[in-house]
Parts: structure tokens; sequence; C-alpha cells
């Protein structure tokens, strides 16, 4: 038979997480989709900058690195405003909720843009 123990056994590895579901993650999902397919141009340059950055030389290299991070900075604008756009629409302790959510989900898929708050 089983060995009986006569303690509760210790936590599931990763439980904490089946407790944490993203409230907004599918719509998170959604929106970032979309604003990649609006703004893949924008996407599009900054990969291209940064592409140009690697293969600079040392004297254009700090030039292109600002140009890249220029480029960076305006992608992370329009998703702060997409991201303020809707957080108007929710109550003050959702709204702070959805931001913490997008934050992540934008982390994740372009991990050199940063929001800010």
């Amino acid at each position: 038979m089983g060995c009986v123990r006569g303690a509760a056994p210790g936590a599931v590895p990763g439980a904490r997480l089946i407790f944490r579901r993203a409230r907004f993650g599918e719509l998170i999902a959604r929106q970032l989709d979309l604003f990649e397919r609006e703004n893949a141009g924008d996407l599009a340059e900054a990969t291209h900058l940064l592409e140009r950055y690697h293969v600079a030389g040392r004297e254009e290299a700090e030039e292109r690195y600002g140009d890249y991070q220029d480029a960076l900075q305006a992608v992370a604008d329009l998703l702060e405003e997409m991201r303020d756009a809707y957080a108007r629409t929710l109550d003050g302790p959702e709204a702070d909720r959805y931001e913490r959510e997008l934050a992540r989900a934008v982390r994740q898929r372009f991990p050199d843009i940063e929001l800010t708050s």
C-alpha cells in the first residue's frame, strides 16, 4: 500500500499561479495583436535601427543606439496612449490591475519596451 503520513502534503509547485489569473489577459492579447498590426512600420523601424547599431563602427554606435532608443520610446508612447484610453473606462482598482497586466504582457512580447506609469 502507500505510506501514511500524519501531516498534510506540502504546497503543489506552481499552485500560486492558479489563483493569479490575468483578468484582462484575453483583452490585452487582442489589443497587442491589433497594436502590432497597426504599428508594424514603427516596430520594423525599431528593429532596423537595432540592426544598424549592431553593425555600426565605434564612431557611429552611440548615435545609432540613441536612434534605436528614440524609436522604442515612440512605440512605448503609442502603447501608453492605448493603455490610458482603456484604463479611463475602468474604476480605480480595476484600472490599476489592467495597467499592471498590460505592463507584464508588454515586457513579455516586447522585452526592450518599457512603459511608464
